[in-house]
């Protein structure tokens, strides 16, 4: 064999070596992936495990209570050791043995609904409100700071309040004000999301509610337009309206079931005095009505002021003038009036509000107010 074809042979069995090292990596790989995939098709193929509470431990058994409420008494596993009511655990779903503890935080399923937050509302930033503001220092914030002096005296004051008057009044605002000054955590829900579907579910959320504000203590409670919750209850109605009364009457059942000096004070708010059922208004409960009407004069000036203390206001601007044009206003009105006028200062690519942005302002607003209500004689 002469050099030539030799070569070609060690090119050759060079090639060959190179292709089967590079195959049987493939092949290696390969096998790798398919063990990993047949694993994974394995561990998604095992039954899913049920999340349990433990009620009470008996030797090497235990009660535990399943989601639906069942109790039930099972094993535990051999190797878990120091469990203890209240415990969370994994259970297969046959038998229902413990498998393993785990630990939960603790969430409320009601918080998708409500909005938890410190306010920051001060009672210098709610103007106009001089009777409504004092009457909520002396049943919300009097009882949480000062509860050692109801005990003296001997009274309990209300559990809760309603606030009642007009859209737009600050109702909400006096809420977040006292909760600010007494460091409270403010929870807010509106009565509406209370109200669920399926059967139970609203009863449930209102009793997670009150245990949420319990844990969140101290905390203030506002439950916007409650009248969707405790209107006038009918004798004959739809499934829905029936849920309602469930939903209603557990409320009802959760208010007598807390102390008035505890560190939760209620807060209802509604446009509607005139349909909320009477149980919801006797003494223990919600007997302390708050009426937020709309602003006087005087009102009207101080929350106009109010809101246009960071603005810069032209020397042509007549205050006296303006208030007689905002004469019947909500407190929500002239913070859009005040809005309404920096956005024409802007157009006209100003820094300061001029006496004719305001009049515009308010000449908008009273218009918006006429079409929504036009709107509302139309359609209710």
């Amino acid at each position: 064999m002469d050099t030539k074809t030799s070569d070609a042979l060690d090119h050759v069995m060079y090639n060959y070596t190179a292709s089967s090292h590079r195959l049987e990596s493939e092949n290696k790989l390969l096998r790798e992936t398919v063990t990993q995939l047949q694993k994974e098709l394995k561990r998604l193929r095992e039954p899913a495990l049920m999340v349990c509470e433990v009620c009470d431990v008996i030797e090497d058994k235990a009660i535990i209570r399943t989601p639906n409420g069942n109790q039930f008494l099972v094993n535990i596993a051999s190797d878990l050791k120091g469990l203890a009511p209240g415990d969370s655990v994994l259970t297969e779903q046959k038998n229902l043995n413990i498998i393993q503890k785990i630990s939960q935080t603790t969430k409320f399923n009601v918080e998708r609904f409500v909005i938890i937050e410190k306010p920051t509302t001060t009672w210098e930033e709610v103007g106009g409100l001089e009777a409504p503001i004092n009457e909520i220092k002396e049943v919300i914030e009097l009882p949480l700071l000062k509860p050692q002096l109801f005990k003296k005296i001997g009274i309990t004051p209300p559990k809760g309040v309603l606030l009642h008057g007009p859209p737009g009044t600050g109702k909400t605002l006096l809420a977040k004000a006292v909760a600010n000054s007494t460091k409270s955590t403010f929870i807010e829900i509106v009565a509406s999301e209370l109200v669920q579907k399926f059967i139970g579910e609203g009863a449930k959320m209102v009793k997670e509610m009150f245990d949420l504000a319990r844990a969140k203590a101290p905390s203030v409670v506002f439950i916007d337009e409650i009248d969707a919750l405790a209107a006038k209850r009918i004798e004959i109605g739809t499934s829905g309206e029936r849920e309602v009364q469930r939903t209603f009457m557990q409320f009802l059942a959760e208010m007598d079931g807390f102390k008035s000096l505890d560190n939760v004070k209620i807060i209802g708010c509604t446009n509607r005095k005139d349909i909320l059922d009477p149980a919801i208004l006797r003494p223990g409960r919600f007997d302390r009505l708050i009426e937020v009407p709309l602003p006087t004069k005087a009102g009207v000036e101080q929350i106009f002021k109010i809101h246009t203390k960071n603005m810069t206001l032209d020397k042509t601007v007549k205050l006296n003038l303006l208030i007689k044009k905002m004469d019947s206003f909500s407190g929500a009105e002239i913070k859009a009036v005040c809005t309404e006028a920096g956005y024409f200062a802007i157009r006209n690519d100003r820094t300061t509000i001029c006496h004719t942005d305001i009049l515009s302002a308010i000449e908008k607003v009273k218009q918006k107010e006429k079409m929504d209500n036009t709107y509302i004689e139309m359609f209710g």
